[in-house]
Formats: structure tokens, C-alpha cells, sequence
């Protein structure tokens, strides 16, 4: 166990477990892009390790970018998205956003809007972590990596109020000191 602020956290998904999904998302996005030049679009902070750690998977040419959008404040959701860093041009490219988690899915509903504007050519969504009980959008996820129950995470690029994303494995929330 773990204490990150004011909260104890329990290990949840191990780092082989992350490492094993990682690696069958880049086999099928291998495939899906065979002969194209994809450009990953990294959502910050929490995809870091993500975006690292898929794209060295990827063999032959591909692009990084990265946006920084924001909707959490300590482990809820605050139903508004702030962009804090927009995306270069990206029209007439083959676009694959990189997510760390897909919850409620407002902060993918504003980067799809995004992308829209932006006229790229197709885009697709990677997740590392999807929570299926708290998702409320219809927009197709096309890459999942682990479905995980409605439980605040941290770790492997997500945090809690700035700390925990450093950790090279997953700890769920302990509920019983939180509400």
C-alpha cells in the first residue's frame, strides 16, 4: 500500500500486466496503419509513459504531438475540459489519440471536437484504461487496454492532485476513507 496526500491506495494492476496490454495495442495499430505514417497524439500529463511506451513498440514512421487538456480536480471529475495546450496542424493526417484513461469521456468529446476542427484525414482513440460503468459518450473506442471498474487509479501517468504518476504500476483508491 501507498499514501499519495491524505488518501492510501492498494497495488491494483502490475506493471507486466500494463506492459502485455501495451504491447497488443501497438500489434493491432501495427497492422490498422501498415504503410502510413501515423501521427499519436499524446493527451497530457497522465499519457506520457503511454505515448512512450506504445511508440517504442512501433516499428516504421510515426509522428508524436502532444495537447494538454484538463478536467480533474483531486479524484473527481469536474464535467468542464480546459484546454491548456492546443495541437499543431494537423489536416489530411491520419490521427491516433492516445489517452491514459476514458471515464466519463468529456475530455475525449472535447479533443474529437478538436480533431473535427482541425479537418484531419481519420482519427482513431487508443486508451490504456477504459471504465466502462462511468463512460456517457458515444464516440467509439477503437483501442482499449484494460477495462477497469469505476475506481480512482493512480499511477503509470496518473495522479492524484499532481502526485503518483511516476509509480510504474497501478493502485486503486481505498474507499472506505474517501466519498
Amino acid at each position: 500500500m501507498i499514501k499519495i496526500h491524505d488518501l492510501t491506495f492498494t497495488p491494483f494492476i502490475d506493471k507486466s500486466q500494463i506492459d502485455s496490454a501495451i504491447s497488443k495495442m501497438a500489434e493491432k495499430i501495427q497492422k490498422d496503419y501498415a504503410g502510413k505514417t501515423p501521427v499519436f497524439l499524446g493527451v497530457l500529463n497522465g499519457a506520457f509513459p503511454f505515448v512512450a511506451a506504445l511508440t517504442q513498440k512501433i516499428s516504421g514512421n510515426c509522428e508524436v504531438e502532444f495537447t494538454k487538456l484538463r478536467s480533474y480536480a483531486g479524484t473527481q471529475t469536474t464535467q468542464q475540459v480546459q484546454e491548456l495546450i492546443g495541437v499543431n496542424n494537423l489536416k489530411g493526417r491520419d490521427v491516433i489519440v492516445l489517452e491514459d484513461i476514458v471515464d466519463t469521456g468529456h475530455t475525449l468529446t472535447k479533443i474529437i471536437n478538436i480533431l473535427e476542427n482541425q479537418e484531419v484525414s481519420s482519427y482513431k482513440i487508443a486508451t490504456l484504461f477504459y471504465k466502462p460503468e462511468a463512460y456517457h459518450q458515444n464516440h467509439s473506442l477503437d483501442y482499449i487496454g484494460i477495462e477497469i471498474p469505476n475506481k480512482f487509479i493512480v499511477g503509470f501517468g496518473l495522479d492524484y492532485d499532481g502526485l503518483g504518476r511516476n509509480l510504474p504500476e497501478v493502485y486503486q483508491l481505498i474507499e472506505t476513507q474517501h466519498d
